[in-house]
């Protein structure tokens, strides 16, 4: 592929948003503004990866024509072998970033994200499962440097979680976590169990990208908002404020209940937040199903009827099923460290995208 008609689109589209963002009068309109300092950014890098792929692409033909001219045993020659070969690997790097750019982004990578975990079959062993996930996208989360908030939680009799729902705020929360929607297998050796058997079970992990009013439109007759006492253990006025809100959404049939604050406004907010996501996740599930014979070719689809991960603790193995990619390091994984698998689901998905874009 000639990258270089593109590597000048770029170049020209990037001095065009450049000038937009230096006119005072852009920032009238804050998501506007918004919108063309992502496009910038995301400018930015490829215009430098388009000059550094320029300088590969010369420094290869140089060396490709001193090789011509030099014996097969010389110096010169064999320097510019280890030069090619280098400048080969930089040269297939530097381009597919290139080519991953003329992909469009997707409008909802940069938002913030609501993650919903919930035990699925395996009884009090998934509950601690869905404890041991939380835990682990709250370390890799800490790791990148977002914000974690919790939502809801409803615990387990023996540990962990039937269901947790929060809130990450970051850079890039959604563009990274997405692929972790689907149902996630443990295969582990439970706490309870005295014989020493394996046991297998799972957790239903969501993944929302955090919706905006504009995207959603809830109309006040829609919902009927309750309010009641929070439940929980211990803690001075969990129990003696109606602070708690439940909101449900009469068109769709979903309910959101939300106890996290003491605050009934702030609950409220919340709830509202988590309603929000929830139906552009189906609006968006809605749009997804014209094309339904594309899904099963597509990474990160959201679809919940799918195991997409097994966590095998006796092996130490980690398996993504969608891209059929095992490591071995499932203690530093579960411990956070999951760029290991997040990576190349990224790199899959855009290979897939790219094939659609017309070049």
């Amino acid at each position: 592929m000639d990258l270089k008609p593109h590597i000048e689109r770029f170049r020209k589209r990037f001095a065009e948003v450049e000038s937009l963002l230096s006119d005072a009068k852009v920032f009238d309109n804050p998501q506007n503004a918004q919108e063309l300092s992502r496009e910038y950014a995301r400018l930015k890098e490829l215009v430098a990866a388009g000059s550094a792929y320029l300088k590969t692409v010369a420094d290869l033909n140089e060396n490709r024509a001193l090789l011509k001219t030099e014996p097969a045993e010389s110096e010169l020659a064999l320097m510019a072998k280890e030069e090619i070969l280098r400048l080969e690997a930089d040269d297939k790097k530097i381009a597919q970033q290139i080519q991953f750019g003329l992909v469009p982004p997707d409008p909802t990578d940069s938002r913030n994200t609501i993650v919903e975990i919930r035990a699925g079959a395996g009884g009090n062993e998934s509950a601690l499962f869905s404890a041991d996930l939380y835990r682990m996208y709250c370390r890799y989360a800490e790791a990148r440097g977002w914000k974690i908030e919790a939502l809801d939680s409803s615990p387990s009799d023996l540990g962990g979680f039937k269901e947790i729902i929060f809130q990450i705020n970051g850079t890039d929360v959604f563009k990274r976590l997405k692929y972790e929607s689907g149902v996630h297998r443990v295969q582990r050796v439970p706490a309870t169990e005295a014989q020493g058997r394996i046991h297998t079970s799972t957790c239903t992990v969501a993944v929302l990208p955090e919706a905006q009013e504009v995207d959603v439109e809830i109309k006040p007759d829609d919902i009927e908002v309750t309010v009641c006492r929070a439940s929980g253990k211990g803690g001075q006025g969990v129990n003696t404020t109606d602070s708690a809100v439940q909101i449900q959404h009469k068109p769709s049939g979903l309910t959101v209940r939300i106890a996290d604050e003491r605050s009934q406004i702030k609950n409220r907010a919340k709830a509202m937040t988590v309603l929000r996501s929830r139906l552009l996740e189906i609006k968006v599930a809605e749009e997804n199903a014209k094309y339904a014979a594309h899904r099963k070719s597509q990474v990160g689809t959201g679809d919940r009827s799918e195991k997409i991960r097994t966590y095998n603790f006796p092996q130490n193995r980690v398996t993504d099923h969608r891209i059929e990619v095992t490591l071995y390091n499932l203690s530093t994984f579960i411990d956070g460290e999951l760029d290991g698998l997040i990576d190349p689901l990224m790199t899959h998905d855009m290979e897939q995208r790219l094939g659609k874009v017309a070049l």
